[in-house]
């Protein structure tokens, strides 16, 4: 997962070994859980924030802050929107940005952390369990039911 996911290639292994243990933890006692509770778990993770959520946010509302007071009451506070969005090239050409260590040691996962978690509590639920488990020659049918799997 490392070497395709940016931000996670740019994070102390120390800390994406924690997130990934918070995250094994919850998808193991999920196999105890019931259906109801799984599901409540997976509605959680649809609108947990991802990292570029944060970053986008944080960054917009700091640029737009600053170029507001820059207008309205110091042209100074310019300086915060040329030193955010910078940042924000930054994470879009490099996968990095000075504040992801800090929001990666406050647990900030990215999508693709999360959706690991997501599909592994819907095989946990059951979601999966009608798709052939063999291959039967009928490669269309069952990639077409992995795909309507997944999008559930």
């Amino acid at each position: 997962m490392k070497a395709k996911d940016r931000v996670r290639a740019h994070t102390d292994d120390a800390v994406n070994q924690k997130i990934e243990a918070r995250t094994e933890r919850r998808v193991l006692q999920a196999a105890n859980a019931n259906e109801r509770t799984i599901s409540r778990r997976i509605e959680e993770l649809e609108e947990e924030w991802d990292m570029e959520r944060y970053l986008e946010t944080n960054a917009s509302a700091l640029a737009f802050s600053g170029v507001v007071l820059g207008f309205l009451v110091n042209k100074k506070f310019l300086a915060i929107p040329a030193i955010v969005l910078p940042f924000l090239f930054q994470h879009a050409v490099q996968g990095w940005c000075p504040p992801i260590p800090l929001l990666r040691r406050l647990g900030v996962r990215t999508r693709k952390e999360i959706d690991a978690e997501k599909y592994a509590l819907k095989a946990v639920r059951g979601d999966f369990d009608n798709l052939p488990i063999a291959n039967n020659g009928d490669s269309v049918r069952r990639a077409r039911q992995a795909w309507e799997a997944a999008k559930t």
